[in-house]
């Protein structure tokens, strides 16, 4: 049976806290992720940045895309 997407499968039990990384899922806005992250885009490129925490953008408006530039904010409310 797949695991549910939600809880991910550990490789190996007991991995360490290092491997762990924590995603901010919030209601509207990026992706926040702590890195360091690397990114597979879907042309098969990777995006790779060394920083404490990343936005992803969410909304493809970011002219820095995947990376969140803040061009949600001019966005229409639903």
């Amino acid at each position: 049976m797949p695991n549910d997407a939600r809880e991910p499968a550990r490789e190996a039990a007991g991995a360490a806290d290092r491997d762990v990384r924590r995603v901010t899922l919030p209601k509207e806005g990026p992706l926040l992720v702590e890195g360091p992250v690397e990114v597979r885009l879907e042309d098969g490129g990777t995006a790779t940045s060394d920083r404490f925490c990343v936005a992803l953008c969410m909304c493809r408006r970011s002219r820095r895309y995947p990376w969140c530039d803040t061009s949600h904010r001019r966005r229409s409310k639903r």
